[in-house]
């Protein structure tokens, strides 16, 4: 057996060649994002005839990768930060004039905004920014054309966001003075919110989502809790409250948009619930209309992968669907339900040959207290799978979790020779409530347990050679790393922290403004309030930056200067804190980049750097 040929950091880092497509409305067209000037831009091709796709964004800064149709076939939005600062402002595309260029409708210097098109209100687009609060997102509506915003709501001090119904009508996710998450509705005429649901806040540490409107505004979908560990999917009555279910899985959570596409599909003709997804070790998705049963019969004949990102025109004839795949990423399809007819679009890595790239494979670890931690291992191709140099790759959030599907560090890594190995550990997401709760006060604690349970169990194994294992994250995946170092300072042989926390206390001190308001139910409940001298106490205790003089393990740190979440000043702090002491730490900071880097050159250099680091300290291939 021999290891496949070295796939190089560009083969896996460089911009794909198409990516993220989405079809026009009027079926006659799809948008998708390409490289222009070594940045994703948005490209707009013809689906008949010979004319060659044309670029109608021009950022040659940073990449574009947020962007929608509007229903009217001559405006394109998108949304960009600056250096990753995470600051989105909106922009507009006029498709009829492509000289033009793209027009900023929230140039509002130091604030934040998204947007959402709602069915129902053509033309129109709700726009949610910060702009008059810092820390206070409101709701206004946009005229697409005059680029012209109303204001429809002011933030009354408690709003996580906004939701608007197809009729009009805004809902809110707010989050009460006891840490509850309650649904209301907004009352344009009181300008005051009537209480719809109240939930149980500690079952959401990040809130409630996704939530959807249905068309007639009477009803809302979303994910409950409510008397079930599992999440299912249910739908409240605006007018009464009363929860109700609409479907759910045996034994998967529904899906979690915040790592995949939406768990809602959403009907393009009407805005009706048509299908929901479930996430165990793989996706299940459940039809709940007959026209959409039959579209996803012939959808998933396409590939044996998982269905990804979904668009169709608004006769819901064609179809543009891509699929996630350990081996095959985001191969891209036009499906024509009329004709039954369909044809590969692209795939974003033709460079890639799937002979070479490594399969991901569910394996479930148990934890020293009786835990399922449901995890992947990606064992390289053509080599012996024992005694390996392995990478414990740990997700963030943490309320977060690792899915199966391609990921470009994943296959790096495993094409130099790595086995990797990427942990569930308890406070992910998408187990059940149990599983999450299962870790409050527990940074540091057996959250860390777990992943140390995980590399004894690769050892046990035999996958793993005990004297090289390296442990790798980004933001909470760099804490982890970090405290791996600290705190277990003997289990790894080389350690990378990618954006990570390293003080706790001061990581609440500097997050960004509109997050603060929102801690009760995730970093306050987990971790504890940095404004209570005791908690701020046992908030250190649980901080590498108190235990550096514990680290003799080779580390490299990686930051983002913009980073908003978890500023430089986390990076920096512990790199001084080790130089003083001597010790040898390698330190990359990119100037134009934020929580995580996004710009392909960057990664490119990052991942250069990660592939000679652990060459150097677990003897991989480079």
């Amino acid at each position: 057996m021999a290891l496949p040929e070295l796939i190089s950091v560009e083969d896996f880092f460089s911009p794909p060649e198409r990516t993220a497509a989405k079809i026009s409305p009027d079926g006659t067209r799809i948008a998708f994002l390409a490289p222009w000037k070594n940045r994703l831009n948005v490209w707009i091709q013809d689906l008949d005839g010979d004319a060659s796709p044309r670029c109608v964004t021009a950022d040659e800064t940073r990449s574009v990768y947020i962007y929608s149709w509007t229903d009217d076939p001559r405006w394109l939005l998108y949304m960009q930060d600056n250096g990753g600062d995470e600051n989105f402002h909106v922009y507009r595309i006029d498709l009829d004039n492509p000289d033009a260029a793209a027009v900023d409708l929230t140039p509002f210097p130091g604030a934040r905004a998204s947007f959402d098109l709602v069915k129902g209100r053509p033309g129109k687009a709700i726009v949610q920014t910060n702009n008059r609060d810092p820390q206070l997102i409101d709701a206004y509506e946009l005229d697409i054309a005059t680029g012209e915003l109303t204001l429809l709501a002011e933030n009354p001090g408690n709003v996580i966001m906004w939701l608007c119904a197809p009729n009009g009508d805004l809902f809110t996710n707010t989050l009460t003075a006891d840490g509850d998450v309650e649904i209301s509705q907004w009352d344009s005429a009181t300008a005051s919110l009537r209480s719809i649901k109240v939930y149980d806040g500690t079952d959401y540490p990040v809130g409630i989502f996704p939530v959807a409107i249905s068309p007639d505004g009477a009803g809302i979908w979303l994910g409950s809790h409510e008397g079930s560990d599992r999440t299912r999917l249910v739908r409240i009555d605006v007018a009464t409250g009363a929860e109700t279910e609409v479907d759910s899985h045996p034994t998967f959570d529904l899906g979690n948009q915040m790592v995949l596409p939406s768990p809602f599909i959403l009907s393009e003709r009407t805005g009706e619930l048509v299908g929901a997804r479930f996430y165990g070790e793989r996706q299940v998705i459940h039809a709940l209309d007959a026209n959409f049963a039959a579209v996803l019969e012939n959808l998933t004949k396409l590939s044996d992968g998982d269905l990804g990102a979904i668009s169709s025109d608004d006769s819901e004839q064609k179809w543009v669907v891509n699929f996630t795949h350990d081996r095959d990423p985001w191969a891209t399809y036009l499906y024509d339900h009329a004709t039954g007819e369909s044809r590969l679009l692209f795939r974003p890595y033709p460079n890639l040959n799937s002979d070479s790239l490594a399969p991901m494979t569910p394996v479930t670890i148990p934890s020293r207290d009786g835990l399922d931690l449901h995890s992947y291992l990606t064992l390289p191709v053509g080599v012996e799978p024992s005694d390996l140099p392995m990478v414990l790759l740990v997700h963030g959030g943490p309320w977060s979790r690792d899915c199966w599907g391609f990921q470009p560090d994943v296959q790096m890594l495993a094409n130099r020779g790595y086995a990797v190995l990427q942990v569930n550990f308890r406070g992910s997401t998408g187990y059940g409530k149990a599983f999450t709760k299962a870790a409050i006060g527990e940074f540091a604690g057996k959250m860390h347990d777990d992943l140390i349970d995980a590399v004894d169990w690769a050892v046990k194994q035999g996958y793993a050679d005990r004297d090289k294992v390296a442990i790798f994250g980004g933001s909470y995946g760099g804490y982890a790393a970090l405290v791996g170092v600290t705190f277990t300072p003997d289990v790894f042989a080389a350690a990378i922290d990618y954006v990570g926390i390293s003080s706790l206390a001061n990581f609440m001190r500097t997050l960004p403004n509109v997050a603060r308001p929102f801690l009760a139910t995730n970093w306050h409940l987990y971790v504890g309030d940095h404004n209570d001298p005791a908690q701020e106490a046992d908030m250190l205790a649980r901080s590498p930056i108190t235990k550096v003089d514990q680290i003799r393990t080779p580390l490299l740190v990686i930051q983002g200067a913009n980073d908003s979440r978890v500023v430089q000043a986390e990076s920096d702090n512990l790199v001084a804190a080790l130089r003083q002491r001597g010790v040898e730490v390698e330190y990359m900071v990119k100037e134009d980049e934020g929580h995580g880097f996004l710009n392909p050159d960057n990664q490119i250099d990052m991942y250069h750097a990660v592939e000679k680091f652990l060459a150097e300290h677990l003897g991989g291939r480079v």
